[in-house]
């Protein structure tokens, strides 16, 4: 059965097009200026992706971390806790796709690529920037595992506190760091009228892009 509140619920796409003239020879790099676009538009949570991952018997999961950075303009820099679920996928396949989706400019990226893990020098460097209170939280949750209750977590995180005192910043927790997506395939999207879609897909061939135009 049609749910019409939902199934009737369009927008139409006018803003932007999207030719292959438009964009720069390499993806990152172009990446990057679409990124610059939305800072610069002040969107709510510009850097927010959807991360998927893939499971050892093959359940694929989504869900929403930050973007930190695009270390040396050939990978997408996130972090988390290497025990989470997402660790532990990640661990047993190295393989993710990132997606970002930027309703007010009317434009989705898709990549998809190889993670590795961070450099343990750049994971502490930008974990000991993070807000005390984050430092803490990142030593406190044991991601992903099963809890009784909030007030186990809260009680935790006054008990790390009180341990912790007055020594700032942090040290890094073992378990927490960074990871780099070496990205392999690299979709620009503008949304059009008509959904006839501006696709360009960037795709690595050794160590050079190759772009093309995909049907919406």
């Amino acid at each position: 059965m049609i749910d019409p509140q939902l199934a009737d619920l369009r927008k139409t796409y006018t803003q932007r097009t999207l030719a292959e003239t438009d964009v720069l020879p390499d993806a990152v790099q172009q990446f990057r200026v679409w990124m610059d676009e939305a800072l610069a538009a002040q969107l709510d949570e510009p850097t927010a992706l959807t991360l998927s991952t893939v499971s050892a018997d093959g359940q694929p999961s989504s869900r929403v971390v930050l973007l930190k950075g695009l270390p040396d303009d050939s990978g997408f820099l996130f972090y988390t806790n290497y025990e989470s679920r997402k660790g532990q996928e990640l661990a047993h396949q190295p393989l993710a796709a990132l997606n970002f989706f930027w309703p007010g400019l009317e434009r989705q990226v898709r990549v998809e690529g190889r993670v590795e893990k961070a450099p343990e020098a750049l994971s502490t460097e930008y974990f000991q920037s993070r807000p005390r209170s984050s430092q803490i939280g990142a030593w406190a949750s044991p991601q992903s595992q099963v809890i009784a209750s909030r007030a186990e977590l809260e009680a935790k995180e006054i008990q790390l506190a009180e341990e912790f005192g007055d020594q700032d910043p942090l040290p890094r927790p073992p378990h927490w760091g960074g990871y780099i997506l070496r990205p392999h395939r690299v979709e620009f999207w503008q949304g059009r009228p008509s959904r006839l879609h501006d696709r360009i897909v960037y795709e690595l061939a050794g160590t050079a892009w190759q772009r093309s135009r995909l049907a919406p």
